[in-house]
């Protein structure tokens, strides 16, 4: 059994959600025998309390900047202690929307229209015709992510608001109508199903992915098998392209009218909540929740 440190929390806006995460995380790795020791990187003497616990390796449950952005997996790297998930390129890449779509391109993933503004610039006209979707560059979990409707008046006046905190930089995309899509990746085992998220509101916004009855979960989802095996051979390429190790996760729309996918992101840190997508697949293949978690520890490594 190793000694491991979870890292959990953090400084994102997605603390909450790394918060959960983290808990279920370390639960699952007393059950299964682990030395374990919490560790909170909003603590500011995070990394001498690491250094000092002389783990054998560090399971990475955070989510957002400081946390699944290539930076806390600088300061593992620096440290040269193993770690889980994806290293510091892959994961720098997959949290710049604008950046990893680049790399999709040119591995010829199919992706929706867009184009990186700054935000000021998006909130004086229509940036493009509506409907549309306003994301930040280098956020996840939807934080800060908004529709513009068809027949909207005004340009996105939420840009405009001085209390903004999700970075001046924001990725305008076509809005593709039809279904959310997601297929969670194991490095070396290949993608493991796709889901049909059906959000209980208008979309699949921060409560809905994480607040109780937020959203249901058809696994496998009900869509024609060409999609399916498209939506899993996209999946495992983007995987690839970026860089990843460990579990990602890569969601998708799906436009059944046009009978068209289009890839969005890549999560190199899932979610491991109580209503997460990642374990939720796995256990649709078999494989327990603390079976995921001793894989994704099993995966871990210095360097990555």
């Amino acid at each position: 059994m190793a000694r491991v440190a979870v890292l959990l929390g953090g400084l994102s806006p997605e603390r909450p959600v790394s918060l959960s995460s983290g808990a279920g995380c370390a639960a699952a790795l007393r059950r299964l025998g682990h030395d374990v020791i919490e560790i909170d990187p909003q603590d500011e003497d995070w990394i001498e309390r690491l250094r000092a616990a002389r783990v054998d390796v560090v399971f990475n449950a955070l989510h957002g900047e400081w946390g699944e952005d290539g930076r806390t997996q600088g300061v593992l790297d620096y440290l040269k202690l193993p770690y889980t998930h994806s290293g510091v390129l892959a994961s720098a890449l997959a949290m710049d929307k604008d950046k990893s779509k680049a790399i999709f391109a040119q591995a010829g993933l199919p992706l929706a229209a867009g184009k990186l503004m700054h935000r000021l610039e998006a909130a004086k006209a229509h940036p493009m015709p509506a409907p549309y979707v306003v994301k930040p560059n280098a956020q996840g979990s939807s934080v800060g992510v908004f529709i513009v409707r068809e027949g909207a008046n005004r340009p996105p006046e939420q840009l405009l608001d001085p209390d903004w905190t999700f970075g001046d930089d924001v990725l305008v995309e076509e809005f593709i109508d039809g279904k959310e899509l997601t297929v969670a990746v194991m490095h070396g085992r290949g993608a493991l199903a796709v889901t049909d998220i059906l959000p209980a509101g208008e979309w699949y916004d921060f409560d809905a992915k994480y607040a109780e009855g937020g959203s249901r979960h058809l696994v496998p989802a009900d869509i024609p098998q060409s999609i399916s095996d498209q939506c899993l051979r996209a999946a495992e390429a983007a995987h690839t392209a970026l860089g990843c190790r460990g579990v990602t996760r890569a969601d998708f729309r799906y436009d059944p009218k046009r009978n068209r996918i289009a890839l969005l992101e890549v999560n190199t840190q899932p979610g491991m909540t109580p209503t997460s997508l990642v374990p939720e697949q796995a256990a649709h293949l078999g494989m327990s929740y603390d079976d995921l978690v001793q894989w994704i520890l099993e995966d871990a490594s210095w360097p990555r």
